[in-house]
């Protein structure tokens, strides 16, 4: 008889393409597939928001979920979506239905019931894993504090109970909440201590998760080991440290069937690592699209991103004199703290023929900057681990990144060594400042302008391999292990 596929239920707050907020929505939506392709049977949960609506099945196949604390009555519906991916969405209008986003209204302010439109996620998850008579999973794997509730549901519910891994996405969202909350959340009093929610004196979601499940991931190896000590714990590297047994970093993949410049069809003109030459047509018309000014020569550097202190472009902008000095262009994608918004939007004002600065979400333009730019700027103060950076590589745009998280376990500096040996992929930097940065741009224009050196690179780029199989094999054998 042969072996019968593990079951795993993924719970997740967003999947794109239909809610996506940022890189948790790509992963939600690509490692389940790639997990199914190695036989593993996952099916996963989320909300049903409005963008669901159109995937639902019939509702008399729903599970009741019956009014409970602070939770209104919403029922389990099973769906599938885009891509052939079987999921359970907790249908709750009065939770779910509403205009903004996920997380937060249309004018960006936090909803003020996210404790309990995340709580009851995480509950539906632990109810499901253990109640339906034909499909009962082995195993919950928790995306973020918005389902890392779950692990505590299980812990304290009836056994048997599946095994649980939580990932962490970006360990300074942590889903913290005062302490009245927790009466609203079907957890036990004896829940809120120092080795279960209670953190200095708060309901913290995330350190549930920490605390409760088998096992702990997050997005890189690099990041695993970063957060097991401050600053980058928030807080929580000694429980990390105390679980370093059970925690690990698998590395991030991308959609390189979306990601692929050989059919791309967002970009001016295809190519590959064979046809190079064709790349410039894609910068002559960014520069057309963003009013820059059309200088073949002229390097121009890429960034898509949110804008925030994380990402470290302060100190792009701290730069940004030294490098429209060399001379150089720089186009950014992207929207987040007001005052950088502001100071990107004034550094376009006066330099409008080197710099242009779009403040949206823009899926398209995305594309055309990592086709069109030379280089590609990843400064961040701390990255998980990052996806721009290895779909830049993808695209033959170098990656000029700081030497953090996932940023590190994904990009190869380039030295006489690895260039010659054929393994570098883009220039890292070690100190998180204006300076560091700015050197690192200049030794990679070094090699900019060495045309067969630079192709060289692009193509030692181009031909590394970011899909998910790796990943999905490496998550595999982590279910094997601890679902037996």
């Amino acid at each position: 008889m042969p072996e019968e596929p593990l079951r795993v239920l993924f719970a997740a707050p967003e999947c794109a393409p239909l809610v996506k907020t940022g890189g948790l929505g790509d992963v939600c939506a690509s490692l389940p597939v790639a997990l199914r392709r190695l036989g593993v049977d996952v099916r996963l949960m989320l909300p049903a928001y409005p963008g669901f609506k159109g995937v639902l099945q019939a509702r008399r196949e729903g599970m009741p979920l019956p009014a409970l604390g602070g939770f209104p009555a919403a029922q389990v519906v099973r769906a599938m979506l885009p891509g052939g991916l079987p999921a359970f969405l907790v249908d709750c209008p009065a939770l779910y239905e509403r205009p903004g986003g996920p997380y937060q209204d249309e004018h960006g302010r936090d909803w003020d019931d996210n404790p309990i439109r995340f709580a009851l996620l995480a509950r539906a998850a632990a109810l499901v894993a253990t109640s339906p008579p034909d499909w009962r999973a082995q195993l919950v794997h928790c995306n973020d504090w918005q389902t890392a509730l779950a692990p505590a549901y299980l812990a304290f519910g009836a056994t048997p109970r599946p095994a649980t891994v939580i990932t962490v996405h970006n360990l300074a969202f942590q889903g913290i909440f005062p302490p009245p909350v927790l009466a609203r959340l079907g957890l036990p009093p004896e829940s809120f201590s120092i080795d279960g929610v209670e953190f200095h004196g708060q309901v913290s979601f995330l350190k549930a998760g920490l605390q409760y499940a088998d096992a702990i991931t997050t997005v890189s190896p690099s990041y695993a080991r970063e957060i097991r000590q401050a600053p980058l714990g928030f807080g929580l590297e000694g429980l990390l440290q105390r679980r370093s047994a059970v925690l690990s970093g698998i590395l991030n993949g991308i959609d390189v069937e979306l990601w692929n410049p050989a059919t791309d069809p967002l970009i001016e003109r295809r190519y590959d690592a064979a046809n190079l030459h064709r790349k410039t047509d894609n910068k002559a018309a960014l520069q057309a699209c963003t009013g820059l000014a059309r200088e073949p020569a002229v390097p121009l550097i890429g960034v898509v991103s949110r804008l925030t202190q994380q990402k470290g472009l302060d100190f792009l902008l701290e730069a940004a004199a030294g490098l429209l000095r060399l001379p150089a262009q720089l186009v950014v994608l992207g929207t987040g703290e007001a005052q950088l918004e502001y100071a990107f939007r004034e550094l376009a004002r006066a330099h409008p023929r080197q710099v242009s600065v779009t403040l949206a979400f823009d899926e398209p333009l995305a594309h055309r900057i990592e086709a069109g730019a030379d280089l590609f700027a990843m400064p961040s103060r701390f990255e998980p681990c990052g996806m721009n950076q290895m779909y830049s590589q993808r695209y033959g745009t170098i990656p000029v990144v700081r030497a953090t998280g996932g940023l590190a376990d994904s990009v190869i500096d380039c030295t006489p060594t690895t260039l010659a040996n054929g393994s570098a992929s883009g220039f890292l930097f070690e100190t998180a400042s204006a300076p560091a940065l700015l050197a690192a741009i200049e030794r990679a224009l070094a090699v900019y302008r060495e045309p067969a050196l630079w192709q060289r690179l692009q193509r030692q780029a181009m031909a590394r391999d970011f899909g998910w199989d790796a990943s999905a094999r490496a998550y595999a054998a982590l279910y094997a292990r601890i679902a037996s």
